[in-house]
C-alpha cells in the first residue's frame, strides 16, 4: 500500500515553488495579510528588544488572519504560502508563518490539495535547508506544519517524507525527525509504512559518521518503537493490521544489534546515551520474542563493558534491569555462563564510590539491587556463594555494599522469594558479625531490621537478639568511656549508636518474647541521663546530709550521695557542676543559694586550700543574691563576681594540677547544657580562665581538643562562646593553644565526608563551613588576646597562614567571609598595636589582601543586603596601614575593585532605614580606602591611573554612578593639587586626556554632576596653568566662573552654549600635543553615554578646530584617525554632521594629508567614510579638486616613483589601495551634482579609468603593502567590490553624465561594459571604447590621444598595452594627423613592435596597419620605418622564429593593408623579402597564418609593375604548387584566400586560355573552379612547358606526407592529373615503383578521402606505366 501511494504521486515533490497568479481578490488578501504580518514582526523585534513576550498587537494580528482564514481558507493559505516564497525572508517572519498556517490547518481540517501540495513541498524543502543557526528553528517549525497537515492528509506528507527517504542515502536531519512526529501522531496511518520506514533508515545507518544525526536516529528508533508498542496493545483499533509483534521483532533486531555492536562503541558520550535510551523501548519489543531473547542475552557483555566508560551507569542499569527481570517473567534465565561477569560489574558500582561526574549514583544502586533482586530469583545458589565470596576479603566497602545488596534482596516485596534463599543470606551476614568496624556493624543492624520488617522475625532470635545487645552495651560503653585519640571512631560510633537504637525500636515493635536481660540493658541505658530541674532539692538534701554527716566518722567518702546510684563526682567535678548551674541562680526555684551553702558545707572535702576564701567570699555571694530577683539582678554583675570567684579560689591552688582537674570537669559539663543558655555562657568564660592557670600544657592541650571535637559549630553562641574561651586561654597559653588548633585540623581530615561526621554527640552534625568559621575568629582572637612577644613570632605563621587556609578551602558563605575579616581585622590591629611596626613585615599581607579583593568582586554590584564589602574595604584599610606597604600597580587594581563595588550601587529608598545605613558605611568605606592608597601614588601616572579607573563610572548611563564618580574624581584632582602642586608636571598630551574625559559632563542632564564637572575642570586648568606658567589672567578666571554659574540653567541649549564658552576659554592654554590627546579622548567616547553626551563632545572638538586648525599640520593623520575610527558608533545624525564637518575642515586646509587617510580606510567602505565623502561631493569645486587628487594617486602608479620635497608630497606620495581610490571616484562622479557633466574631467577620468582596467591583470595589480596605522582592508570583500567592476560601473556614471543617450544607448548595445569587465576581452573593449569616444566626444579626442601617447610612453606593460589598445582606434582616425601627434605615435608603436610582449607587438602592428586607413597619405613618408618595422615582425626578434602566429599575422596584415598605399618603386628592396618570407607560410599548420600569407601574397601581386614583373613571375612559378593545393585547404578562409591570390597571380603565367578559365569559373564552386584551373594550367604546360609540369608532378608527390588530410587528397588529385596530361618523354622519366610504393602507402590513411584519391591515382599510374615503351626504368632525383 505504501509503495502504491508513492507511485500514484510521483510527481508531488517536484512541483514548481513560484507563486501563482493572484486574482484581484486574492491580492486584496494578499496585500491585507501581509500588513498583519509586517505588524507580528514589528511587535516580535520590539518584544526582543524589550525582553518581554508577545505583545497584544501580535496576538491580535494573528487573530485576525485566523478569522479570515474560517471563511476563505484556500485564499489565506495561498496568500500565507506566497508571503512565504518572498525572496530573502526573515527567520521570525517565517515562523509566525508557520505558527498562523498551523492554526488554519487545526481550525479548518480539510484543506483544497493544490495548497495542500504547495504548502507540503515548501515546508519539505525548508525543513531540510539548514544553512545556521537559526535554519534549526524554521525547519522546526516547518516540520511541525507537516505534522499538523498529516492528521487529514497525512498520504502527502507521508510520500514527501517518504521520497526524501531513500535506502543507501543518507536521508535530512529533520526528515527523521519529521518522520517520528508522524509516527507518534498518526499511528495507525503510520503502521503500513512502518517496515519500509525500519528497512530504509537501518541502510543508512552505516551512512551515518557524525554525532548529531546519530542521536536523531537513536531518538526517532525510540519513538518508532513507542510507536509499535502503541499499535500492538491497540491492535483491535486497526482497521487493517500491518505486522504482528514478532514480525516488528524480526525487522528490529538487526538495527539493535548494530546500535549495541557499533554506535554503543562511539566516544561521543551524546551518541551513547541516546543508544542506550533506544534500547529500552526496542527491548520491550525484542524481548517477548523467545528465539530473539537469546541473541538479545550474547550481547550484556557489550552492555557490562560500557561501565568503563564514561556513560552515566543509571542508564545501562535499567536495560540491565529489564534484560533480566524478563528473563525471570519467561523463566529463560540467562546463560549461566555470563554470570559472574554480571555479577561482579555490578557489584562493583555499589562497592566502588562512583567518578564525581556520575549525576544518579543513588537511582544507579537502586536499579542494581532490583538488578540483584532478578538474580536472585533466577540463581539464589550462585548469588549467595559469590557474596559469600567477597564477604571473605577485608575491606570494609566491599563488606558494606555486599550486606546492602543482601539487605535488598531479603527485603525484595517478592512474595515468590524462596526461604532457601533467606536462609543463605543469614548464613553468608552470620560470616561478618565478628567484624568490629562501625559501618559493616551499622550494615548488620540495618539487615536485622529489614529481616524483621519482612516477617523473618524468628530467624533473628538467638544470635541476632544477641547481636543487637552485644552492639548496644559496646556503643554505650564506648560514648561513655570515650578516650581522648579516638575521636574520629567515636564519631563513627555515634551513627552506630543511633543505628542500634533504631533497630532496637523495630526489633521490639516486631520481635516476641525477648530475655529480660535485654529490657534490664534498656532501662538502664534510659536512665543515665539527669534531670537537672531537679537540682535545687537535691542540693538542700545533700547540704542536710553533708552536715548531719560531718558528725559522724567516715562519712566522707559518702557526701554528695543522695538519691543516685553511683559514686560521688571528684571535687572538681562538683565544683564545676555547681559553677555553672549558679550562672542562673534564679533557676529551678532558687538554686543559686542553695548551691552555694552546699559548696559552703563541703568546702573542705572539696578544696581544703580553699575553704578559708570561699568562707569569705561565698556570704558575699549570698547576700547579692537575696539583696535582688531575678527581675532585678544584672547578668553581667554577677557573672563577673563568679569569675572573681573562681580567679581567687585558683590562685590557692598555685602549684598543683587541682585547676587542670577543675577544667577538665568544666569541659564534660558543656553537653549538659542546651544552646544558648546563660550556664553555658559562663562556662565557656570560666574554663578559658581555669585552663590560662593550668601547669601541665599537654593535659591542657587534651582539654582544649576535646572542647574542638564537642562543640557544635552551627551553632552561633557554641561557636563563639569556644572561641572566647580560646582567646582567653591564649592569654597564659598562647603555644598550647595554637599546639591544639594544629592538631585539631591534622586528625580531621578536609573532606566533604569527614566534616559531616557528627562530633562526639549524636544529634549535632558538624558543616564544614562553621567549624572553618569558628577557627578562623578563633585565631584572630587569639592573635588580639596573646602577649606582643609572643604575636611577633607566630601571627604569620600559623595564625595567619591557617586563617587563610580555611577560608581558601572552604565554600565561602556570607558566614565564612565575616567571619573571614573579622579575623584579618583582629590581626592586623594586634600587628597596629606591636612596637617599631616599620621593622616588621607582615608577610601575609599580599594573601590577605588577594582574598579581600575576591571577596568584594563576588558581592552582586547593584543591591546591597550585607555588610561583607563595608567589612572587606575596612580590612583592606587596615593592611594597607602595615608593612609592607601596597605597589602603584596594586593600589590601583584595589582602587577599581573598591569603585565598582560601592558607585555602582543604587541609592537606597528613604524609608529602608537598615540598607540606607549600610549604604553610608560602604561610602564611608570607600572614601576610607581611597584616602588611605592615595598617598602611595601622588604623581602625573597615578592620577592618570586613578582617572582611567573613574572614567567608566564617569560614562555610566546612570546618574548617580555618574555623580558619585564625578564627585570622587574632584576631591582626587583637589588631593593631587593639594599634595603635588607644581612640583611635578604632568606628562605630554596628559592635560588633554583629562580634560577630554571630563568636558562634556559639563553638558550632564544631573545638574549636581554638570557643577562637579566644571569644577574638575578649574582644578585642572588652575593645575596646567600654573606647572606651564601661562597666562591665566583674572578675567579668564572670571568667565569662567559665570559659566560654572550658567550651567544651572534648565535649558538643553543654554547649557551647551556655555560649555562651547568654557572650551574657548580653556583652548588658548593646549598645546599641539594636548589638542590631539583632547580630540582622541572626546572621540573615543562617543556612543558611551547618549546623545547629550556626543553633542558636548562634537561641542568641544568644533570649537578646537576651528580656532587651532592651522597649526596642526602634523597633527592632522591623527586627529583625523581619530575622528574616522569612532564616526561608525555615532548613530545621531547631528553629531555625524558635526565630525564631518571637522574632517571637512581639515581637508581644506591640509588636502593631501587628508585624502591619503581617508584613502587608507578598509573596504568595503563603510557608511560613514561614504558619508564623509557625500559631504565633499556637495561641494562641487571641491569634490572636483578631489577628483584630480585620486587620478593623480592612480596614474603615479604606472609612473616612476618621485620623491618628496615637502609633508605636502610625502603624504601625496604615501601608499594607498587603488581599490579604495577606485571606489571613492565612483562615489564621486554618482553625487556629485547631477547638472554637471564634468566635460573637463571627462578625458582624463576615462583614461584613468582604462589604465586602471588595464593594469588589473598586470605586476601592478597587487594593493601595496602599508606600513601605516591602519590596514588597507579587512576580510574578504563582496563579489561586486573589484576594481574591474568598479572601474567599468564609475565609467558608465561618468557617460551617463555627458547626456548623450545615442552613446550610452551604443555602449550598452555592443556590449562595451562587459568587454571592459573581463580580462580576456577588455582590449577589445578598450578599443570599441576608443571608436566610439572619437565618434561622439569630440570635444575630448585631443586631450584623449594627448593622454593615449603618454600611456604609451609609459614603462607599466600593462599601461603601454592599454595605451596601445586605445592607439589603434586612434590610428584608423585622422585626429592624430590633426593634432600633428603621428610622428610620436609612429616612433612609439615602432618601439612597441620590438619589444618582448607578444600583446604590445600584435596591437603596434594593428596600428601601424591602420595608419593606412587613419592617414594614407603619410604611409608613403614612414615606408621605410613601417615596412622595416612589419617585415621585423615576419622574420621574429633578434633573427629567430616568432613564438606564435600572432605576431607575424598582425605583421602581414599590417602589410596588406600598407601596400594598398604603394608602389612598385616605394617598396624597393623589401619586395624580395616579403615575397620569400610570404611564401614561407604558405604550408604553415596555423589556419591564420596560411590565410594572411596568401593574402599578402595577392597584395604584392597587385603591387607588382615592370621592374619586378619577371622576379615575381618566379616566385608565382616556385609558389603555384601551394596554391593549386590549398584551394582545398580544410581553413574555408585560407581556401578562399588561395583561389584569389591564384586569380592575382594567373595572368603571371602569360597564357591567355588560364586566365579565360578562370573568367568562367568566376561563379562556381572552389573545388569545381580548382579542378578546372589545374586541368587547363597541365594541359597548357603539357604543350608548352612540358619540364615545368615535370617538376609540378615531383614538388606535387612530396605534400602527400602533409599532415593535412585535405592537401593529401589534393595532391593525390593533382598527381593524377598531371601523370594523364604528361608526355611519354616524361612518363619514362618516372620512378613508378616509388611512386606506386607511396600511393599504397596511403591505403592505410585513416582518411577515407584520402584513399580513395591514392586509390584513383594509382590507377591513372598502372594506366601510364602500361603505355610507357619497354625502356629500362631509370629513377627519378
Amino acid at each position: 500500500m505504501a509503495e502504491s501511494t508513492i507511485d500514484s504521486n510521483e510527481h508531488l515533490s517536484e512541483e514548481t515553488e513560484e507563486p501563482d497568479p493572484l486574482q484581484p481578490d486574492d491580492s486584496g488578501t494578499f496585500q491585507q495579510v501581509t500588513n498583519l504580518l509586517n505588524i507580528m514582526d514589528s511587535e516580535s523585534a520590539t518584544a526582543d528588544t524589550a525582553g518581554v513576550g508577545p505583545s497584544l498587537r501580535k496576538a491580535l494580528a494573528s487573530a485576525i488572519i485566523a478569522e479570515k482564514a474560517a471563511s476563505e481558507p484556500c485564499v489565506v493559505m495561498s496568500s500565507l504560502i506566497r508571503c512565504l516564497q518572498v525572496p530573502q525572508i526573515s527567520t521570525q517572519r517565517k515562523v509566525n508563518i508557520y505558527n498562523i498556517l498551523q492554526e488554519i490547518i487545526q481550525q479548518e481540517g480539510e484543506l483544497e490539495e493544490q495548497c495542500v501540495q504547495r504548502l507540503v513541498a515548501i515546508a519539505s524543502k525548508e525543513m531540510r535547508e539548514i544553512l545556521e543557526m537559526e535554519g534549526y528553528l524554521r525547519a522546526e517549525v516547518a516540520s511541525d506544519t507537516l505534522v499538523a497537515l498529516s492528521r487529514n492528509h497525512f498520504s502527502m506528507v507521508m510520500y514527501e517524507m517518504q521520497h526524501h527517504l531513500r535506502p543507501l542515502d543518507l536521508a535530512d536531519e529533520f526528515v527523521i525527525v519529521t518522520l517520528a512526529k508522524l509516527a507518534n501522531g498518526n499511528v495507525f496511518e503510520f503502521m503500513p509504512y512502518m517496515g519500509i520506514t525500519l528497512a530504509t533508515i537501518f541502510t543508512m545507518l552505516r551512512l551515518v559518521n557524525e554525532a548529531k544525526m546519530r542521536q536523531v536516529i537513536c531518538s526517532a528508533m525510540e519513538t518508532f518503537c513507542e510507536t509499535v508498542q502503541f499499535y500492538l496493545k491497540h491492535l483491535e483499533d486497526s482497521v487493517y493490521p500491518v505486522m504482528t509483534e514478532e514480525q516488528f521483532a524480526v525487522k528490529l533486531f538487526p538495527m539493535y544489534r548494530y546500535f549495541v555492536t557499533v554506535w554503543l562503541r562511539s566516544r561521543n558520550p551524546e551518541v551513547k546515551l541516546g543508544v542506550i535510551k533506544s534500547l529500552k523501548p526496542m527491548l520491550n519489543l525484542l524481548l517477548p520474542n523467545d528465539d530473539l531473547r537469546e541473541q538479545v542475552y550474547d550481547y550484556v557483555p557489550l552492555l557490562l563493558a560500557e561501565y568503563q566508560g564514561n556513560l552515566e551507569a543509571l542508564f545501562i542499569t535499567q536495560v540491565l534491569r529489564q534484560i533480566l527481570e524478563v528473563s525471570v517473567v519467561t523463566r529463560t534465565p540467562v546463560p549461566q555462563m555470563q554470570l559472574h561477569t554480571i555479577f561482579t560489574e555490578l557489584h562493583i558500582q555499589v562497592c566502588v564510590r562512583a567518578p564525581a561526574q556520575q549525576q544518579y549514583v543513588g537511582q544507579n544502586v537502586g536499579e542494581i539491587e532490583h538488578c540483584f533482586i532478578a538474580l536472585a530469583r533466577s540463581y539464589p545458589k550462585e548469588l549467595m556463594k559469590f557474596f559469600l565470596s567477597q564477604m571473605e576479603t577485608s575491606k570494609e566497602a566491599i563488606r558494606v555494599g555486599t550486606l546492602t545488596l543482601i539487605r535488598a534482596v531479603v527485603g525484595a516485596d517478592e512474595p515468590r522469594m524462596n526461604v532457601r534463599t533467606i536462609c543463605l543470606a543469614i548464613r553468608v551476614v552470620k560470616s561478618s558479625i565478628s567484624d568490629t568496624r562501625p559501618k559493616v556493624r551499622m550494615a548488620i543492624l540495618r539487615i536485622m531490621s529489614q529481616l524483621a520488617m519482612s516477617g523473618f522475625q524468628d530467624r533473628i532470635k538467638g544470635w541476632g537478639l544477641k547481636f543487637v545487645s552485644m552492639q548496644l552495651t559496646l556503643s554505650t560503653y564506648k560514648l561513655t568511656n570515650r578516650r581522648d585519640s579516638l575521636h574520629q571512631r567515636d564519631l563513627e560510633e555515634k551513627m552506630v549508636h543511633k543505628v542500634t537504637m533504631d533497630t532496637v525500636k523495630i526489633i521490639t515493635s516486631a520481635v516476641s518474647g525477648m530475655t529480660h536481660e535485654f529490657w534490664v540493658r534498656l532501662l538502664c541505658y534510659v536512665m543515665e541521663t539527669d534531670n537537672v530541674e531537679v537540682l535545687t532539692p537535691i542540693c538542700i538534701s545533700l547540704t542536710n546530709l553533708a552536715e548531719r554527716q560531718l558528725h559522724a566518722a567516715g562519712a566522707e567518702s559518702r557526701a554528695a550521695g543522695g538519691s543516685r546510684h553511683v559514686d560521688l563526682p571528684a571535687p572538681q567535678k562538683l565544683l564545676a557542676r555547681l559553677l555553672v548551674l549558679m550562672s542562673s541562680p534564679y533557676e529551678g526555684e532558687g538554686r543559686g543559694v542553695a548551691m552555694l551553702n552546699l559548696l559552703r558545707t563541703l568546702s573542705h572535702s572539696i578544696a581544703p586550700s580553699m575553704a578559708d576564701t570561699w568562707e569569705l567570699e561565698i556570704p558575699l555571694l549570698i547576700k547579692y543574691l537575696e539583696e535582688h530577683t531575678k527581675f532585678t539582678w544584672n547578668q553581667k554583675t554577677w557573672e563577673d563576681k563568679l569569675i572573681q570567684f573562681l580567679r581567687h579560689s585558683l590562685k590557692k591552688t598555685r602549684g598543683s594540677n587541682w585547676s587542670l582537674r577543675l577544667g577538665k570537669e568544666l569541659n564534660n559539663q558543656i553537653e549538659s547544657f542546651d544552646s544558648p543558655s546563660l550556664e553555658k555562657s559562663f562556662l565557656y568564660r570560666a574554663l578559658g580562665f581555669t585552663l590560662a592557670t593550668g601547669l601541665e600544657a599537654s593535659k591542657v592541650e587534651l582539654l582544649l581538643l576535646e572542647l574542638l571535637y564537642k562543640t557544635d559549630y552551627g551553632k552561633d553562641f557554641d561557636r563563639e562562646g569556644v572561641i572566647l574561651c580560646f582567646g582567653l586561654c591564649a592569654r597564659g597559653q598562647v603555644k598550647t593553644v595554637l599546639n591544639v588548633l594544629h592538631n585539631f585540623e591534622e586528625r580531621i581530615q578536609e573532606s566533604e565526608q569527614s566534616w559531616q561526621i557528627g562530633a562526639w554527640r549524636k544529634d549535632h552534625p558538624w558543616r564544614r563551613e562553621t567549624v572553618k568559621s569558628a577557627l578562623m575568629v578563633m585565631y584572630g582572637c587569639v592573635a588580639l588576646h596573646c602577649h606582643w612577644q609572643m604575636l611577633r613570632t607566630h601571627v604569620d605563621s600559623p595564625i595567619t597562614a591557617k586563617i587563610i587556609h580555611h577560608y581558601t578551602s572552604s565554600s565561602q558563605d556570607i558566614g565564612l567571609k565575616m567571619a573571614f575579616m573579622k579575623s584579618v581585622v583582629q590581626v592586623t590591629k594586634a600587628v597596629e598595636n606591636l612596637g617599631d611596626t616599620e621593622d616588621f613585615q607582615f608577610a601575609q599581607k599580599t594573601t590577605l589582601t588577594a582574598i579581600l579583593v575576591a571577596i568584594i568582586k563576588a558581592e552582586p554590584p547593584d543591591s546591597l543586603a550585607s555588610p561583607v564589602r563595608t567589612m572587606a574595604m575596612d580590612a583592606l584599610w587596615h593592611l594597607s596601614k602595615v608593612t609592607p606597604f601596597y605597589s602603584l600597580e596594586e593600589n590601583s587594581d584595589l582602587m577599581d575593585i573598591s569603585m565598582h563595588s560601592v558607585i555602582s550601587l543604587p541609592p537606597p529608598g528613604e524609608d529602608n532605614e537598615s540598607i540606607v545605613a549600610l549604604y553610608e558605611n560602604a561610602l564611608r568605606a570607600l572614601e576610607q580606602l581611597i584616602g588611605g592608597l592615595m598617598c602611595r601614588q601622588l604623581d602625573p601616572r597615578g592620577l592618570q591611573e586613578v582617572v582611567q579607573l573613574l572614567e567608566k563610572w564617569i560614562l555610566s548611563e546612570k546618574e548617580w554612578e555618574r555623580e558619585k564618580a564625578v564627585n570622587l574624581h574632584l576631591r582626587l584632582v583637589q588631593a593631587y593639587v593639594e599634595s603635588i602642586g607644581v612640583c611635578i608636571p604632568l606628562k605630554l598630551g596628559q592635560f588633554g586626556t583629562l580634560v577630554g574625559l571630563i568636558a562634556p559632563g559639563t553638558c550632564d542632564s544631573h545638574e549636581r554632576t554638570r557643577m562637579a564637572s566644571a569644577d574638575v575642570l578649574s582644578c585642572l586648568l588652575d593645575l596646567h596653568a600654573s606647572q606651564t606658567c601661562s597666562s591665566w589672567d583674572a578675567s579668564t578666571e572670571q568667565e569662567l566662573a559665570r559659566c560654572k554659574e550658567d550651567l544651572g540653567a534648565a535649558a538643553v541649549e543654554t547649557v551647551f552654549r556655555v560649555s562651547s564658552r568654557i572650551a574657548e576659554v580653556a583652548c588658548k592654554q593646549f598645546s599641539c600635543d594636548d589638542v590631539v590627546s583632547l580630540i582622541q579622548k572626546l572621540c573615543e567616547n562617543l556612543g558611551a553615554l547618549g546623545l547629550q553626551h556626543d553633542r558636548a563632545s562634537v561641542t568641544w572638538v568644533g570649537a578646537f578646530l576651528q580656532l587651532r586648525v592651522k597649526e596642526l599640520e602634523d597633527k592632522v593623520a591623527e586627529i583625523l584617525g581619530a575622528i574616522l575610527a569612532h564616526l561608525p558608533v555615532v548613530d545621531h545624525p547631528e553629531v555625524r554632521q558635526c565630525l564631518v564637518e571637522g574632517v571637512l575642515l581639515l581637508a581644506r586646509h591640509h588636502r593631501e594629508t587628508v585624502l591619503t587617510s581617508l584613502l587608507r580606510q578598509p573596504l568595503p567602505m563603510q557608511s560613514h567614510l561614504k558619508e564623509v565623502w557625500l559631504a565633499v561631493a556637495d561641494n562641487v569645486p571641491f569634490a572636483r579638486l578631489m577628483l584630480q587628487g585620486l587620478m593623480g594617486r592612480l596614474q603615479s602608479r604606472f609612473a616612476p616613483r618621485a620623491t618628496a620635497t615637502s609633508k605636502a608630497d610625502v603624504w601625496r606620495l604615501a601608499a594607498v589601495d587603488p581599490l579604495m581610490i577606485l571606489c571613492t571616484m565612483q562615489l564621486l562622479i554618482e553625487k556629485v551634482d547631477k547638472d554637471d557633466p564634468l566635460r573637463d574631467l571627462f578625458p582624463d577620468l576615462v583614461y584613468t579609468l582604462l589604465m586602471q582596467l588595464g593594469g588589473s591583470q598586470g605586476p601592478e595589480a597587487a594593493s601595496p603593502v602599508l606600513k601605516t596605522w591602519r590596514l588597507i582592508r579587512t576580510g574578504t570583500l563582496p563579489e561586486e567590490i573589484n576594481p574591474q567592476r568598479v572601474a567599468v560601473k564609475s565609467m558608465k556614471l561618468l557617460f551617463w553624465r555627458l547626456s548623450s543617450e545615442h552613446l550610452v544607448h551604443t555602449l550598452e548595445e555592443q556590449g562595451v561594459w562587459a568587454l571592459l569587465g573581463s580580462s580576456s576581452t577588455f582590449l577589445q573593449g578598450a578599443g570599441l571604447l576608443a571608436r566610439l569616444c572619437i565618434q561622439n566626444a569630440e570635444g575630448s579626442r585631443q586631450r584623449l590621444s594627448e593622454l593615449v601617447l603618454r600611456g604609451m610612453a609609459l614603462e607599466a606593460p600593462s599601461c603601454r598595452i592599454s595605451s596601445t589598445a586605445i592607439c589603434v582606434e586612434f590610428m584608423r582616425d585622422p585626429i592624430l594627423y590633426q593634432e600633428k601627434l603621428l610622428k610620436p605615435a609612429v616612433l612609439l608603436l615602432e618601439r612597441g613592435v620590438r619589444q618582448r610582449d607578444e600583446v604590445l607587438r600584435v596591437l603596434s602592428l594593428r596600428a601601424l596597419g591602420n595608419m593606412a586607413l587613419g592617414a594614407p597619405r603619410k604611409v608613403r613618408r614612414y615606408r621605410k620605418l613601417l615596412l622595416e618595422t612589419c617585415l621585423c615582425a615576419l622574420q621574429g626578434v633578434g633573427g629567430g622564429a616568432s613564438a606564435s602566429a600572432s605576431v607575424p599575422c598582425a605583421g602581414m596584415e599590417a602589410l596588406a593593408k600598407i601596400l594598398a598605399e604603394l608602389r612598385e618603386g616605394d617598396v624597393g628592396s623589401f619586395f624580395d623579402a616579403i615575397s620569400e618570407q610570404c611564401r614561407s607560410f604558405f604550408d604553415n599548420e596555423s589556419e591564420l597564418l596560411r590565410s594572411r600569407a596568401f593574402h599578402l601574397f595577392g597584395a604584392l601581386a597587385k603591387v607588382v609593375r615592370i621592374s619586378k614583373k619577371h622576379f615575381f613571375k618566379e616566385e608565382v612559378r616556385k609558389a603555384w604548387v601551394p596554391l593549386l593545393l590549398h584551394c582545398q585547404d580544410p581553413c574555408p578562409d585560407a581556401a578562399q584566400a588561395c583561389l584569389e591570390t591564384m586569380c592575382q597571380c594567373a595572368h603571371f603565367w602569360g597564357c591567355k586560355a588560364l586566365e579565360d578559365s578562370l573568367v568562367r569559373r568566376a561563379g562556381c564552386g572552389a573545388d569545381e573552379t580548382t579542378a578546372a584551373l589545374q586541368m587547363t594550367l597541365c594541359s597548357v604546360l603539357t604543350q608548352k612547358k612540358p619540364a615545368v609540369l615535370y617538376g609540378f608532378l615531383l614538388e606535387t608527390m612530396t605534400y602527400i606526407k602533409s599532415n593535412l588530410s585535405r592537401i593529401r587528397m589534393a595532391s593525390c588529385n593533382l598527381a593524377g592529373i598531371i601523370m594523364k596530361q604528361m608526355s611519354e618523354h616524361y612518363l619514362k622519366k618516372l620512378d613508378f615503383a616509388a611512386l606506386r610504393n607511396s600511393l599504397q602507402e596511403l591505403q592505410l590513411d585513416s582518411d577515407p578521402g584520402v584513399r580513395r584519391a591514392a586509390m584513383d591515382t594509382l590507377q591513372i599510374l598502372d594506366t601510364c606505366s602500361q603505355h610507357r615503351l619497354p625502356t629500362p626504368t631509370e629513377g627519378v632525383s
